[in-house]
């Protein structure tokens, strides 16, 4: 498709949204995706566009289905959420996932579930967990065997030791959706710990 065609998701995307409102439906889901010239998606950043979508509408909510983790760093999507949250009056949903695309995830320097599914879910799973924490509490650090956080660098006179998101959302706890796919007993333990839900779209679920 051409460029043209491609950057019609968009009006569709507020066509389709206007008319779910008017319906009476609750929630509009949208799915993040990067470089498919063919048209499969057209939606790099949920966030944005449902920042966009809410000015445009009165009550409808709009699910991010789903940020995928692996080609975010966690804090800016952490950041990036708080603000969608607090600037839409929590009508953007939050969704993570893990990204199978071997041409979106591996171009953003991790690899997909395709490619190398074990380092795939070790660095989501660490995403998550630094996602809550900056969430949930005031100040918080971490160490993982992929992210220190923060650098332990001179700040100001001292040496950093915690950080502060800013902002914060401002509706928590943050609720939170992942898709069901393989439903292995591993999935469920771990979305379970951070109350995370899911949605069936698909796969061995």
């Amino acid at each position: 498709y051409t460029n043209e065609q491609l950057i019609q998701t968009f009006d569709w995307a507020l066509d389709i949204s206007k008319h779910l409102e008017k319906l009476g439906f609750q929630e509009f889901w949208m799915a993040e995706h990067h470089f498919q010239p063919e048209g499969y998606e057209a939606i790099p950043n949920l966030l944005m566009l449902g920042l966009y979508l809410s000015t445009q509408t009165e009550r409808l909510k709009f699910g991010c289905g789903f940020n995928v983790n692996p080609m975010w760093h966690p804090l800016r999507l952490a950041e990036d959420y708080a603000t969608a949250d607090i600037l839409t009056g929590g009508r953007v949903i939050f969704g993570v996932g893990r990204g199978y695309h071997s041409r979106e995830v591996d171009t953003f320097g991790v690899p997909s579930t395709l490619t190398d599914n074990d380092t795939n879910r070790e660095i989501f799973e660490e995403q998550v967990e630094i996602i809550m924490k900056a969430f949930n509490e005031k100040s918080f650090s971490h160490e993982g065997k992929h992210y220190k956080l923060p650098p332990e660098v001179p700040y100001r006179g001292y040496t950093l030791k915690e950080l502060t998101l800013v902002p914060r959302p401002l509706n928590l706890p943050v609720q939170t959706y992942q898709p069901l796919v393989s439903a292995s007993q591993h999935a469920m333990d771990f979305m379970a710990k951070h109350g995370i839900k899911g949605i069936i779209g698909g796969g061995a679920a």
